[in-house]
């Protein structure tokens, strides 16, 4: 994709984000300052996402460049009024999976867009329903590892997210943690008025 000289910068560590990116053939280099994730109590939904967002682009306030735009994101699961994270340690992962199962939930990712004058914000939800899981397939799953670094402690791509989803509603990218054609059509936006 022709950028027009816009140096795109995502402050990402998640390798998925980053291979959707490379999928969207937007050249792109990555830099990430970590920040501690945290958003006060009153806050719902996709305002936490979004708050999160705001937080991680906050480091790059000072720092961007005129022909530079830093792309933030941010993915929670939203379950019953309560904000589900990556999980703590295997103990939260299997709280977490518990409090899923048999349930419809949102998987909400905010995507910040900061450049030298102006920031932005877009989020999408999607909804995942799970069917029942036990115990053992949860247990089974968390020692493969890959809950971890996901929030809600699931990755759909997983085998786990594979045999356990029943169905899905909105961006299936979203869920993974990045909802690839609303940034893909921002990114075009941005890049059209440079």
């Amino acid at each position: 994709m022709e950028t027009k000289g816009l140096n795109i910068i995502l402050a990402s560590g998640s390798p998925r984000r980053q291979r959707f990116f490379e999928e969207m053939d937007i050249p792109f280099s990555l830099k990430v300052i970590p920040v501690v994730e945290e958003f006060p109590d009153n806050l719902k939904g996709a305002e936490i996402a979004q708050h999160i967002v705001k937080q991680k682009a906050a480091p790059f306030q000072d720092l961007v460049k005129d022909n530079e735009l830093i792309i933030t994101a941010d993915t929670i699961v939203w379950n019953k009024n309560q904000c589900f994270g990556k999980p703590l340690d295997a103990k939260n992962a299997m709280q977490l999976l518990l409090s899923l199962s048999n349930t419809t939930h949102q998987v909400i990712t905010a995507v910040g867009f900061l450049q030298k004058h102006k920031w932005e914000c877009i989020h999408e939800i999607s909804e995942v329903t799970f069917g029942p899981l036990s115990e053992t397939e949860i247990q089974n799953y968390i020692e493969t590892g890959s809950p971890m670094d996901k929030a809600g402690a699931y990755g759909i791509q997983d085998s786990f997210g594979t045999l356990n989803i029943r169905s899905i509603s909105g961006s299936y990218s979203n869920i993974i943690g990045l909802p690839v054609t609303q940034v893909l059509e921002k990114i075009k936006e941005i890049i059209q008025v440079q």
